[in-house]
């Protein structure tokens, strides 16, 4: 069997949950006997693998433009996919199951996993959005086989468009790397527990810029905001928070995956996610393993993890997240043990893999 997976930048190490989830899922199946190419965005691309743990890499010259590169790489992709003779063309995302249609005419089966509902990410325009919402349904309506990371996501394909035979395969998390070093801390100027810990996309769903005003707002001089990632396209919004972060004296880290950022996670205080749009945000799940105490927001992509209530703030409400680290900061580090038995990678590959299997 010969899967080809489009719809994500790439692997490895490119910024994105959907890349993280195709970095870790498509190197096991491969383990299972099963033929997998992922397409990559070469704009995206700083290596000359073309393989990286038994999956094929192949490269393809894309316009970097927020609103045009997913459809256009995945129309690009679903050709080289047809020379590739694939079996399977897997979707990620709903902009590039805009193109489940024309995989199907090409002959090809499509599996298309939906990784939340982007329309509402505040980055689009209402063009864009009305898009991504015909993407969904598209992908909804010509996929062979359509795989959800949520229920809170399968929910809304049952009510809107009576797709009621979807998978429900979670993200997962792998197994946390612990380190004692602090060489990494050092360099950056922190203390192991003595700085709460951020990571994600600079875009303003990730409401990064309400947790440096929350964590301001405290005037704390015993410990400090550690903020990872980066954007993709540097636009207003990405700025002006990189110059929040700083006259607030954030420590901002760049995008860092390995051993710097196993780092940041075995020492942190805490882990906040204050988002306003998640699929199933894969950094908590990653802070959990850590056993790290978190703050998240109470959408219901968050909501559906099942932390402790007292783990939860109002979405957007700046007062209660400053009330919530408060709390945390004046009590002693705690570790917290989460059940992420759902959440394995390697149990994740099986259920794709039978996805796969029973399409023939």
């Amino acid at each position: 069997m010969k899967v080809v997976v489009t719809g994500t930048r790439g692997i490895p190490n490119i910024l994105g949950g959907v890349e993280t989830h195709c970095e870790e899922l498509f190197p096991r199946i491969t383990q299972k006997g099963i033929d997998i190419t992922i397409i990559r965005r070469k704009s995206y691309v700083h290596d000359s693998f073309q393989e990286y743990q038994g999956v094929k890499l192949v490269d393809i010259e894309t316009p970097k433009k927020k609103s045009l590169e997913a459809v256009i790489h995945t129309f690009r992709a679903i050709l080289r996919a047809k020379r590739l003779h694939a079996d399977i063309v897997h979707i990620h995302a709903i902009g590039p199951a805009l193109l489940t249609p024309f995989a199907r005419l090409l002959g090809m089966k499509v599996v298309f996993t939906h990784h939340g509902p982007d329309y509402n990410r505040d980055k689009w325009g209402f063009a864009a959005k009305m898009m991504l919402r015909f993407g969904e349904r598209i992908g909804c309506m010509f996929a062979n086989e359509v795989i959800v990371i949520s229920e809170v996501i399968n929910d809304i394909l049952v009510r809107k468009y009576g797709r009621k035979n979807c998978h429900l395969i979670h993200n997962g998390v792998p197994m946390p790397d612990k380190i004692d070093s602090i060489d990494y801390l050092s360099e950056i100027g922190v203390e192991s527990c003595k700085y709460v810990f951020a990571m994600g996309r600079f875009v303003p769903e990730k409401n990064f810029h309400q947790l440096i005003r929350a964590f301001a707002a405290l005037k704390q001089q015993n410990y400090k905001l550690v903020l990872a990632g980066d954007t993709d396209f540097e636009d207003d919004y990405s700025r002006k928070l990189k110059s929040l972060a700083k006259e607030n004296g954030v420590i901002l880290t760049g995008f860092i995956k390995g051993k710097k950022l196993h780092e940041l996670l075995t020492h942190a205080h805490c882990f906040v996610l204050p988002s306003s749009h998640e699929g199933l945000p894969i950094a908590l799940l990653e802070a959990m393993s850590y056993d790290l105490p978190v703050i998240v927001s109470d959408i219901p992509a968050n909501l559906e993890v099942g932390l402790a209530f007292d783990c939860y703030f109002q979405t957007g409400n700046e007062e209660q997240l400053q009330e919530k680290l408060q709390k945390s900061l004046a009590q002693d580090f705690c570790p917290v043990h989460y059940s992420m038995d759902e959440y394995n990678w390697d149990k994740i590959a099986e259920q794709v893999v039978s996805v796969y299997e029973n399409m023939f």
